[in-house]
């Protein structure tokens, strides 16, 4: 497919001229933009919203993030995140992920962030993952007759100063200018090791057995009301026969090792001791979830209990400026992270690097420890509300688990997320969503006794 159907009708239809550049295939809107000759800064997206009152299409760049409290003040409605079975009904004649930014076509309203008006030239995705549209900002402006224009996106790069670093751009300046920290030695063998499916339990226990503190944190772990597990464990490899198992105890024993690579203050709502509370609720509650939804347990607990190491790399990378983003987040508990990292981070001399997020940065840290790609996406992509691409399941159910953990104050968002648009995508049902909270409330002691033994 070149250019969705309803794409083309409607540019002929208004004589708008345009030119195509063809691409190799991608599999996500990210792949696409790294193939195009523009920068992200050219790169125009579409964003899908909904209410009660219908859909509608927010346009801005590729490179800037919506903020949502902005574009509901802007339009005085609630907005939430399209889901991808709603998308994909919509623009049946699009690649999901692919929808082009030019709403008219499908007669869907457009809100436009006024930062593109200005565009002297864009270019956008066709509807399909091998082919992309350029046109000049005055085209642009003619196809989007209508629209109404406003402040729809957390300022990070201007025009002036583009941000046009890709993601891959990004991790090769992290590793140029930063000395990223290796994976712990112990973490890489666990990590090996899992990739062995003929790997033991005793092979494990040994491993784990070499780090005395781990040791005992395992078996504390194994030993909690959380599993109810009456009869004694003497060793690590009863914990991963009787009680845990191979993949739950690699898991956690990798979490433990790879923390180590970081030196992050314990106390405050970005410590240390904050993080591990964050990360095994998360990781407790996408297990969770993913039993209910039909995905991988194990699979689903390693990417919510690894998905917010990007916020450690910053902090071990940059302690003072860290130290500030933790005072903006006690004091800005309505703002976004995403925000919050912008006034940050947003104005230094690295600024298109770090003002991708702490997301973003996790995943590149995963990718460089060769992580499973879920792993990498689910740190890279769950500050992203609306994501549409590879493993996108793993990612909603770490947004999921998240927003359900909003509700507990646990976390360092505070935000509300569109939880019904993200339980349909995973096909969960309310009673499921009521189960998860019941079961938030029955684990919180034993977890929180957990993740304060961890952090030491």
């Amino acid at each position: 497919m070149a250019l969705s159907e309803r794409l083309s009708d409607f540019l002929a239809g208004k004589a708008i001229d345009y030119r195509e550049i063809e691409i190799p295939p991608a599999e996500e809107l990210d792949d696409a933009v790294i193939a195009s000759p523009a920068t992200g800064h050219e790169f125009i997206r579409a964003t899908l919203l909904i209410d009660i009152n219908g859909v509608v299409m927010a346009v801005h760049r590729f490179d800037s993030a919506l903020d949502m409290d902005a574009i509901n003040r802007f339009t005085g409605r609630r907005l939430q995140p399209l889901t991808a079975r709603q998308a994909a009904r919509l623009f049946a004649d699009c690649r999901p992920g692919f929808v082009p930014p030019l709403g008219g076509a499908w007669k869907v309203p457009v809100l436009l962030d006024d930062d593109v008006t200005r565009a002297e030239s864009v270019v956008f995705t066709g509807g399909s993952g091998t082919t992309l549209v350029a046109m000049s900002g005055r085209a642009l402006r003619l196809a989007l007759a209508g629209a109404r224009v406003g402040h729809l996106v957390i300022r990070g790069p201007t025009a002036e100063h583009p941000a046009s670093l890709t993601l891959e751009e990004v991790a090769n300046e992290l590793q140029k200018l930063y000395r990223l920290p290796p994976m712990p030695a112990l973490a890489l063998r666990i990590l090996r090791l899992t990739a062995n499916n003929d790997a033991s339990a005793r092979e494990l226990a040994e491993l784990i057995e070499f780090d005395p503190s781990m040791t005992a944190q395992i078996m504390r772990y194994a030993r909690s009301a959380l599993f109810n597990y009456q009869g004694r464990i003497h060793s690590v490899q009863e914990a991963v026969t009787r009680v845990l198992g191979f993949d739950r105890v690699a898991h956690i024993a990798l979490g433990i090792a790879s923390v180590r690579a970081f030196e992050v203050p314990r106390e405050g709502v970005l410590g240390m001791d904050s993080f591990w509370r964050h990360s095994l609720y998360c990781a407790f509650l996408s297990q969770s979830l993913a039993g209910s939804s039909g995905h991988d347990k194990g699979l689903a607990y390693l990417c919510g209990l690894l998905h917010n190491f990007g916020l450690l790399l910053v902090g071990h990378l940059f302690p003072e400026d860290y130290q500030e983003l933790a005072q903006l987040r006690e004091s800005n508990p309505e703002a976004s992270m995403q925000a919050l990292e912008q006034e940050v981070f947003g104005h230094g001399r690295h600024q298109d690097i770090l003002a991708v997020g702490h997301g973003a940065i996790g995943g590149i840290l995963h990718r460089l420890w060769e992580l499973p790609e879920p792993v990498i996406k689910a740190a890279g992509m769950h500050q992203h509300a609306g994501y549409r691409g590879q493993h996108q399941e793993y990612v909603w159910l770490v947004q999921l688990a998240n927003g359900l953990l909003k509700e507990q104050g646990i976390g360092d968002e505070f935000n509300p997320d569109d939880l019904d648009a993200l339980a349909s995508a995973l096909a969960l049902s309310p009673e499921a969503l009521d189960h998860a909270r019941d079961e938030i409330a029955r684990v919180a002691s034993d977890l929180d006794v957990l993740a304060s033994s961890i952090a030491r």
